[in-house]
């Protein structure tokens, strides 16, 4: 608008050959040229750095910050705006930064809540630094790198104490909580004396009236074990069964990490379909702030499962795991009764399909199970309309 202005107000001084219209037209091109000259020079020794959290959850709001450094010795950078070019598809928004000012020789940083709809590892490498300054005529933008990456876990709901009940019923092994050797707890037995063993826990009344040096073998508390058999099998590549098996991997995630925050031992094991047979996925029970962080970090990379079941998957678990694990399966479909009773022991299953299972697991409004796949597992199109009637 503002260049067709500037030529209509140049042809017409052009035409009357007015004094105060050449004034007019030289005055606009004039202005044209200062917020050229002015705009690169806002970029120019501006940098700016990404500074990206440890890890993100599909639905929640995560602060991303953008530090920018004015290396400029006299002149600040004022009206700077950022946005991504690469990885935007795993987000509600492509992510935006908007700076003021930064003063000469100072840096500045800038944070912006961003809402992660799709799972797995995103690269973050072009972003587009801009800026409008000082009329908002001339816009110019720069294109520029660096390589981040982000793991976006799956959704967290909030899970009802009900689900906890049902896991310890089906605990096969007998108490909750099964003492072991190694501990400090309590008393075990007694055994041997060996060089190099500690000192301290010898017992000497049991010492004095054998004539051999024995020692004290204490437990430590050993948390019931929960195995999660994720089943990802798609029958169909419509969105209706994406979504299905989207919420299944969430029910999972969310239920990992409430038992292990509750101190329980919580493996995973899902299929990952190679090229030319079954692969299987698989992170034994464990506990502890890291293990939740490897838990869900195999839950967020789960790829495209399209021909193996969770028999196969549940097989597996039960050839490795050790005995007093209790098998969780957890399924985007509704499970023949026979699957189950294939297992060695009890199977708590959880279906994604079950009002009851949606009930028990609260998950965010912003988490829509539709598009929280990674984006190379887009699904099909479904048929849009009724369905053709047949011929007579």
């Amino acid at each position: 608008m503002y260049a067709s202005l500037m030529l209509f107000m140049g042809i017409a001084a052009m035409n009357s050959q007015a004094n105060l219209l050449f004034g007019v037209f030289g005055l606009m091109v004039g202005v044209l040229l200062v917020c050229g000259v002015i705009s690169r020079l806002m970029l120019v020794g501006l940098t700016v750095r990404r500074v990206l959290p440890d890890a993100a959850v599909v639905g929640a709001a995560v602060a991303v910050g953008y530090e920018f450094e004015n290396r400029k010795r006299f002149w600040p950078s004022l009206s700077i705006a950022v946005a991504e070019l690469d990885g935007v598809e795993a987000f509600r928004k492509q992510p935006f930064a908007y700076l003021l000012h930064a003063a000469a020789k100072t840096s500045a940083l800038v944070n912006v809540e961003i809402t992660p709809k799709r799972r797995g590892v995103y690269q973050l490498g072009d972003y587009q630094v801009s800026t409008s300054f000082p009329f908002g005529f001339v816009k110019r933008a720069a294109t520029r790198h660096q390589d981040d990456s982000l793991l976006v876990f799956p959704a967290l709901a909030r899970v009802d104490e009900r689900v906890l009940r049902l896991l310890r019923s089906a605990e096969t092994a007998g108490v909750t909580v099964r003492p072991r050797r190694g501990g400090e707890d309590e008393l075990y037995g007694i055994k041997e004396y060996r060089t190099g063993e500690n000192a301290r826990m010898i017992h000497w009344k049991r010492s004095a009236r054998t004539g051999q040096l024995v020692i004290r073998e204490m437990t430590q508390v050993s948390p019931p074990r929960v195995m999660l058999v994720v089943d990802t099998r798609l029958p169909d590549r419509l969105v209706r069964s994406h979504e299905a098996v989207e919420r299944a991997i969430a029910v999972a995630a969310s239920l990992a990490s409430e038992l292990i925050e509750k101190g329980l031992m919580v493996g995973v094991a899902a299929a990952t379909p190679g090229s030319a047979e079954a692969e299987y996925t698989m992170v034994m029970p464990n506990r502890g702030k890291r293990h939740r962080r490897d838990v869900l970090t195999a839950l967020a990379r789960l790829p495209l499962n399209t021909n193996v079941e969770a028999r196969g998957v549940l097989e597996q678990v039960m050839r490795s795991v050790k005995a007093g694990t209790t098998p969780v399966l957890v399924t985007p479909h509704e499970v023949e009764q026979g699957l189950a009773e294939q297992a060695r022991g009890s199977v708590v299953v959880l279906s994604s399909l079950s009002p009851q299972v949606r009930a028990w697991f609260t998950f965010p409004e912003s988490a829509d199970f539709a598009v929280s796949m990674p984006i190379d597992q887009q699904p099909d199109l479904e048929p849009v309309g009724p369905p053709a009637k047949a011929g007579r």
